[in-house]
């Protein structure tokens, strides 16, 4: 039997894909991609996109702390992304006598930059296809764990070779097509980055949970920072002796404007898409996951922001937690309402009917392709279960219940006891930091607030609990979870910060392993870990399924234009700046403007609709400065129809010469299925123009030092 081996280049050379629509590899532009980029508009090629001997655009974009984009825009390593995006450094620094979130930051000049503890940016050096390497030395008769453990080995030994051929740098190898190809990335991390400055959070995340997601958008969604390095110009860990990271290569931005049709592009990392999903999957989805998420979250959240506007250090406390979470939240009500919406499984299961049609008549059984599907519908309805308590701990106890985690920190310290693999002082001091940080933004009455909620939800909903609810939950209060809540957070040594200090100053294992959160911790624990154990059983069945689907696909139809799903390696989408029609009768407009701001001011809703005076003031006068578009009034926001997800948060929306014009912040509500499938007529990328982010910079915060420092294309 002849051995196929499907390469990101074998598979993207053709074309007929829809505009938009696509997030693709930039090594692979030149062949791919090019010239259906410059018939949109594009003026550069692909070498000033992406190259491997020269600086190039994408020596400009950085992965922005752990999830988000951002872009240099000056040789003095200063960076722009999302408020939303900057919105963990922001709360950490912020206090009731520094309210940052509320008020804002700008820092007069250099000295004046904040250090923000454990944020990092990562810059791409390189990028590379080794699917050869990978895969070349794989039998194509070899079963599930055979390839594993040969696929293993090829990345281990890339791996230690471009660790020795780029010093300091970080190696990653990521799977693409479900594992059909390969690319390998040199990553160089720098771990001083600082605070610049931040609009307040009534500009900055205008429009709060009601306008998430969706259009008309006011949104001045930016932050700044910049990097440092040492002298030489190499990554270092916080100094003052650090200086500004100097960049050979930084956008420039233009204040040109933008008109509808213009090209446009963004070069980002965006972190999850499931175009290959299946009908079966997408039961799950619709059926578990979603509205598992949607409830619990919805349950917490309301509870949360009870506490956060009855008080402004339980706000600055939470911040950061509510907006992660309600964030997701809303993506998956808007996700499920989509899916149904525009009928996603109806095109899935066409698909499926189509690929099993071809493989029973084009394939060999020993090929695979006519078991893949057969294989992911049994992994789907074998794991269903299993996925929903695990999904269910990890929800409403790992993540809601903070008093759950709160022994991690001394877990350690705890259990090991060999002096030669831990240093117990060492790990004292370890734990110290640990519970600087969750103290910092901890709150026990509203935890324990959580906790009451969480634990009933459990106890009515999921059969397969941890052992704590039976041992210490039924046998000890005859089930009545409130009732433990109030023991758990009047006995536990970890339920205060002033409890924990009496107790660190005097560890005693034995006193920490009879602690009750402690048992929770290690009930928990043991239950999730039981059910990854019982999940692991089938996860061969999804791998092989999964990517024998993905090649089937591909070998079908050999004359469509493919590309992998996101999975936070940088990609590159374009398209046009384009309205939109979300249903018969209604259409959007591609721009909003200052007057938006304006009209959506509502007293009796300020946490999301407070506009700022200084803001006023400048709309009254329509003071723009240079900032004003052609018609004279200021633009706020814009629609373009670039396919993007999650982490593209922060990217750079540029013009057909490479030249910023926006911010990449949001989809839209009427397409937020896009992550399983991308729809052309509706969905359309949300940016911040580049022209209200320096308005709010020069003229609303006065920090017009920054902007000399800038390029900026008149």
């Amino acid at each position: 039997m002849k051995k196929i081996v499907l390469t990101l280049l074998a598979v993207s050379l053709s074309l007929g894909v829809m505009a938009g629509e696509g997030m693709w590899v930039l090594p692979f532009l030149q062949k791919s991609n090019i010239k259906d980029m410059k018939s949109k508009g594009l003026k550069l090629s692909a070498e000033d996109i992406y190259s491997i001997n020269h600086s190039s655009l994408k020596d400009a974009i950085v992965i922005f702390g752990d999830g988000c984009t951002g872009e240099i825009v000056s040789p003095e390593g200063l960076i722009f992304t999302n408020h939303h995006c900057g919105y963990d450094a922001i709360q950490q620094l912020s206090s009731l006598e520094h309210d940052y979130l509320k008020n804002g930051f700008w820092a007069e000049n250099r000295e004046g930059e904040l250090p923000v503890d454990g944020l990092s940016v990562r810059f791409i050096r390189q990028m590379m296809e080794v699917s050869d390497q990978v895969l070349g030395n794989v039998p194509s008769i070899a079963g599930y764990e055979e390839r594993a453990r040969i696929v293993g080995e090829n990345i281990a030994a890339i791996e230690s070779a471009l660790k020795e051929q780029y010093e300091g740098c970080d190696i990653l190898v990521e799977d693409m097509f479900g594992g059909n190809s390969y690319v390998a990335f040199v990553i160089e991390k720098y771990d001083d980055v600082r605070l610049v400055g931040a609009p307040p959070t009534s500009i900055g995340k205008f429009g709060g949970d009601t306008d998430n997601w969706m259009w008309p958008r006011h949104t001045g969604d930016f932050s700044v920072f910049r990097v440092y390095a040492d002298k030489e110009g190499r990554p270092a860990r916080y100094s003052e002796d650090n200086v500004p990271l100097q960049t050979d290569t930084f956008l420039k931005i233009s204040i040109k404007g933008l008109r509808e049709g213009d090209f446009a592009m963004v070069m980002g990392f965006p972190g999850m898409t499931n175009r290959y999903m299946t009908s079966y999957e997408i039961d799950r989805m619709l059926e578990v996951d979603n509205p598992q998420r949607i409830f619990i979250r919805g349950e917490r959240l309301a509870l949360l922001k009870e506490d956060m506007e009855a008080d402004d250090a339980v706000r600055i406390k939470y911040a950061s937690k509510y907006a992660r979470s309600a964030n997701y939240w809303k993506n998956s009500i808007g996700k499920s309402r989509g899916v149904r919406k525009l009928g996603v499984k109806a095109k899935k299961e066409a698909q499926e009917a189509s690929f099993r049609q071809w493989a029973q008549n084009n394939t060999l059984p020993e090929e695979g392709y006519m078991d893949a599907l057969d294989k992911l519908e049994r992994y789907v309805r074998e794991t269903r279960d299993i996925g929903a308590s695990k999904q269910y701990i990890a929800e409403a106890l790992l993540s809601a219940v903070e008093l759950t985690m709160a022994p991690h920190g001394l877990w350690y310290v705890a259990t090991v006891d060999d002096p030669e693999m831990y240093n117990f002082m060492v790990g004292i001091d370890i734990a110290s930091m640990y519970y600087d940080e969750f103290y910092k933004d901890y709150n026990m009455p509203t935890d324990r607030k959580v906790a009451y909620r969480m634990f009933e939800i459990m106890q009515q909903n999921v059969k397969d609990l941890p052992s704590v609810f039976a041992d210490v939950v039924d046998a000890r209060f005859g089930g009545d979870t409130r009732a433990y809540v109030d023991w758990l957070y009047d006995n536990s040594v970890f339920a205060t910060r002033e409890k924990y200090n009496e107790f660190a100053a005097d560890f005693s294992r034995e006193r920490f392993m009879e602690d009750p959160a402690v048992q929770l911790y290690v009930s928990v624990r043991e239950k999730y870990s039981e059910l990854n154990e019982a999940l692991a059983e089938y996860v061969p069945l999804y791998d092989e399924g999964h990517r024998l689907y993905i090649a089937g696909l591909m070998c079908q139809n050999p004359d469509k234009m493919w590309y992998p799903d996101a999975n936070f390696t940088m990609r590159l989408t374009y398209g046009n700046v384009l309205p939109c029609v979300p249903a018969d009768g209604m259409r959007y407009d591609w721009f909003t403007t200052l007057k938006g701001v304006m009209d959506k001011e509502d007293l009796s809703n300020p946490t999301e609709f407070t506009v700022p005076e200084r803001l006023k003031e400048l709309y009254a006068a329509g003071d723009y400065g240079q900032y004003a578009d052609k018609d004279g009034t200021m633009h706020v926001c814009f629609l373009a129809d670039l396919d993007i997800t999650g982490g593209n948060s922060g990217s750079p929306v540029l013009n057909g010469r490479g030249e910023l014009i926006g911010l990449a912040f949001d989809g839209n509500w009427e397409a937020m299925s896009g992550d399983i499938a991308f729809e052309p007529e509706v969905q359309r990328c949300i940016g911040v123009d580049v022209r209200y982010v320096l308005f709010v910079i020069d003229k609303f915060a006065g920090a017009g030092w920054l902007l000399d420092e800038m390029t900026i294309v008149k």
